[in-house]
């Protein structure tokens, strides 16, 4: 799925799920073998390839929901 990553006003990393109308704080950052798992707020985990500098946020970006 596309997500968009952003950086909110407190300096805390955002996910905008368009498809669902969703936007959450990212509160976790963990590694995996295939990139970085983001824990939101709301308790999904999203996993992405690679994460972008946050100098080039905001940024559309795939990632897979694992939960």
């Amino acid at each position: 799925m596309k997500v968009m990553l952003r950086m909110n006003d407190a300096g805390t990393l955002v996910v905008y799920v368009a498809k669902k109308d969703l936007e959450e704080e990212v509160v976790k950052q963990t590694d995996s073998e295939a990139g970085k798992i983001l824990t939101l707020a709301n308790g999904w985990e999203l996993e992405f390839s690679e994460i972008p500098d946050k100098s080039c946020l905001p940024l559309t970006v795939e990632a897979k929901r694992l939960s």
